[in-house]
């Protein structure tokens, strides 16, 4: 049984993270990660993503990873799907969980997936069509929510109008993404009101990315505002092949140790997560980055 918890914690580091790595990693060390952290509490943990393996080869084999894992019970292994296509991939490889993503700017659409915002949505909604068909989840991601590197400013208008359209078509969670990491508190705050008067504040997640160190004061402020699923990645992997200049997520165990002194329960073990992030070095050979300074401006 899932126990009882006031902030859920979503793991996109074998996924988001490991996507931005230089090189692909072996499956049996995707495995050994996700296995780790599936004994850290840790209720939702990306397992990876059905994209093309000429855009993201580091995503190759997806099927394999989830044929592999040890699944415990009351955790979800989502997998993110472009289109229809990916969509057909992660049937096939048995996913119970599927995110689709979108941005907020056209720029970023159009350097991340290749299309226009319009022409996303289309795609979205195949991916939702099928995955109905078949009982399965969707998630919904909006990129570039508080900047972007393409373009100058995001306006919350956009914002909006991408997040209650994925809400409206299905997706029964829409994570909103700083993907380049330049968001404040202040600016957070306002994006959660203006996104929550068309979808839900408990249908709401945040995921920033720590390029300027303020990624734990923005969660902050959106709890305050009443979100309560927060996406981290362990090791404070990831980034984004496509976006200059972002650093990695938000590290889980930086996350994690913030909710335990503010009493506030996440049913993450720190203890177990540590032990996650440390094959992040000795197994996979990356370099934790939650430690490590970030720029402020």
């Amino acid at each position: 049984m899932t126990r009882a918890v006031d902030v859920r914690i979503v793991e996109v580091g074998p996924r988001d993270g490991l996507q931005n790595e230089p090189w692909a990693l072996p499956v049996r060390q995707r495995v050994l990660l996700i296995d780790a952290l599936s004994k850290s509490g840790l209720t939702t943990i990306e397992a990876g993503s059905f994209v093309s393996p000429r855009r993201v080869p580091q995503m190759a084999n997806t099927d394999a990873v989830l044929a592999e894992i040890q699944r415990t019970e009351g955790v979800s292994y989502p997998v993110l799907v472009p289109n229809a296509t990916g969509m057909e991939c992660a049937i096939a490889a048995g996913a119970g969980e599927v995110a689709v993503f979108l941005s907020a700017t056209e720029s970023f659409s159009q350097r991340n997936i290749n299309c226009s915002i319009a022409q996303s949505f289309d795609r979205a909604a195949a991916v939702i069509a099928l995955a109905q068909a078949h009982d399965i989840k969707v998630r919904g991601y909006v990129s570039c929510v508080l900047g972007c590197p393409y373009e100058q400013g995001v306006p919350l208008s956009a914002v909006v109008r991408v997040a209650e359209h994925l809400y409206a078509m299905g997706c029964y969670e829409i994570s909103l993404g700083d993907t380049i990491g330049v968001g404040r508190p202040e600016q957070a705050r306002a994006m959660v009101r203006d996104v929550a008067a068309s979808v839900p504040r408990e249908k709401i997640a945040i995921h920033f990315h720590d390029t300027f160190g303020r990624a734990l004061e923005n969660v902050l402020a959106c709890m305050e505002e009443g979100v309560s699923v927060v996406d981290g990645a362990v090791g404070g992997l990831g980034g984004c092949p496509y976006a200059p200049g972002a650093s990695g997520n938000l590290a889980t165990e930086e996350l994690v140790r913030m909710l335990d002194q503010l009493g506030v329960s996440s049913g993450v073990n720190i203890d177990e997560l540590m032990d996650a992030a440390k094959i992040i070095k000795t197994v996979l050979g990356i370099e934790p980055r939650a430690s490590q300074s970030r720029r402020r401006i």
